[in-house]
């Protein structure tokens, strides 16, 4: 067994057991995340839905049966990736998460993206996104690549709101077909030489985050 899963395997044990927030007691079942260890491309949702709680893994439901459809029309399958949530416990009828829910939870996502290592981050709606980057609004950056201080994040809107509204279904749609192009770029080192045309993302000023920009590729 590598070290990588047995690292992964190791803080799945703690997810199931972990009661650091509230949330867990509402829950049926933890969802750590599932998917290929040694994927480029992960993909982070928010939390748990109805069906990822009744079966412990992540989406699975509505939402993840058309992120499935997407992930075909980009050649790739589930097991191609590596899908996890920032809450690895369903809220309550499905609300949005506290922020003390996020800050009690965030550990376990940091610790797996240092282990996989992905080479890009495609975040699923505004709570995942606004974990790589505090000032992000969907709305705006969804469709754009940035560059953390550790990480290549794409945001797009979650398959859940798509589900409920057809301009985000035909934003996420678009923004869907990019992935290929902008995980390209980003392996042959296209990206770094683009490093000229930066642009502001977010607040320059958060110390914790240390931004580096929106890359201007014209995605």
């Amino acid at each position: 067994m590598s070290d990588k899963k047995t690292q992964l395997e190791e803080i799945e044990k703690n997810v199931k057991i972990c009661q650091k927030c509230r949330l867990c007691k509402f829950a049926r079942n933890a969802v750590p995340g599932e998917g290929n260890i040694n994927a480029d491309i992960v993909f982070v949702g928010e939390a748990p839905g109805e069906v990822e709680d009744a079966t412990g893994k992540p989406f699975v439901g509505r939402a993840g049966k058309l992120l499935e459809s997407l992930l075909s029309e980009i050649g790739l399958k589930r097991t191609d990736v590596w899908i996890g949530n920032i809450i690895k416990h369903r809220p309550p009828e499905n609300r949005d998460p506290f922020p003390d829910e996020i800050e009690a939870c965030q550990s376990y996502l940091i610790m797996q993206l240092k282990i996989i290592a992905p080479k890009l981050i495609v975040t699923l709606g505004r709570f995942s996104m606004n974990h790589f980057y505090k000032e992000g609004k969907i709305s705006r950056d969804h469709g754009q690549l940035y560059r953390t201080s550790e990480y290549n994040v794409f945001p797009v809107y979650h398959p859940a709101a798509a589900l409920r509204n057809p301009d985000m279904a035909m934003a996420l749609k678009k923004d869907f077909v990019k992935i290929p192009e902008v995980l390209g770029k980003i392996k042959d080192g296209s990206l770094l030489r683009k490093s000229g045309v930066f642009t502001n993302a977010g607040n320059t000023n958060n110390n914790n985050l240390q931004p580096k920009g929106q890359l201007g590729l014209g995605f």
